[in-house]
């Protein structure tokens, strides 16, 4: 299942994925096998060959260091990304130090930092080096819309396409930002069940670097024929 932006040929296609905002989605969707989700095929479903041609594909996120567990898994994620064509860019989380005002219990809270700026570099920088021509950018952050505006400004041969996370809704400032619905698209359950990585990723050596956390193992395993 994919989605058709329109007819024209050749079209080099650069895709920025907020990590943390698409987890987050998928997290509240309680089906946790789709983070293990393969994000480049992902894009493909919005960048069709052979009229779109996809490139880079940037993947935004931060290790959540203090939860064990999860940084783990979200380790074997990246490793498994990067083994499939992904760049990774990682930013970090600041943690600040609160008090209860009531009975001065102390608390620590964690505050991810870098990713916007991290998506907003990127994107532009791509559009000065002109190592594209279209942008995906998989996102609800209105945080980002002064970089589109500036890609669209000043590279008006580009142009820049908001898909909202699944069971979001859209930005209505990403939304403005891109030129309104014609630019934007809802990602579906059904695109994230059509790009599961395998349970064991292998390089381009055929060496594996990376094996599914059980969490995320499908409901019907027998069903996960890839394994």
């Amino acid at each position: 299942m994919g989605v058709s932006f329109g007819s024209e040929l050749n079209v080099r296609v650069a895709a920025f994925v907020d990590g943390l905002n698409l987890y987050h989605a998928v997290d509240a969707l309680g089906e946790h096998h789709l983070k293990w989700a393969n994000v480049r095929v992902l894009c493909e479903k919005f960048a069709l060959p052979p009229l779109y041609q996809l490139s880079d594909v940037y993947y935004f996120s931060s290790f959540a260091t203090w939860k064990p567990g999860e940084h783990k898994r979200h380790t074997a994620y990246i490793d498994a990304l990067r083994a499939t064509g992904v760049t990774p860019v990682l930013g970090r989380f600041k943690h600040k130090g609160r008090f209860c005002r009531r009975c001065g219990c102390p608390w620590t809270e964690y505050e991810e930092k870098e990713t916007d700026v991290n998506i907003a570099l990127q994107m532009v920088r791509g559009a000065f080096l002109d190592s594209y021509d279209r942008a995906l950018l998989i996102s609800g952050d209105s945080d980002l819309v002064p970089a589109i505006e500036l890609v669209v400004s000043e590279f008006p041969t580009k142009d820049v396409r908001v898909i909202a996370p699944v069971g979001r809704g859209y930005s209505m400032d990403l939304f403005n930002a891109v030129g309104g619905k014609k630019h934007c698209r809802r990602m579906k359950k059904i695109h994230l069940e059509r790009s599961l990585l395998p349970r064991e990723v292998r390089d381009a050596n055929g060496k594996v670097v990376a094996i599914r956390p059980p969490e995320y193992d499908p409901p019907d395993r027998n069903c996960d024929s890839r394994n």
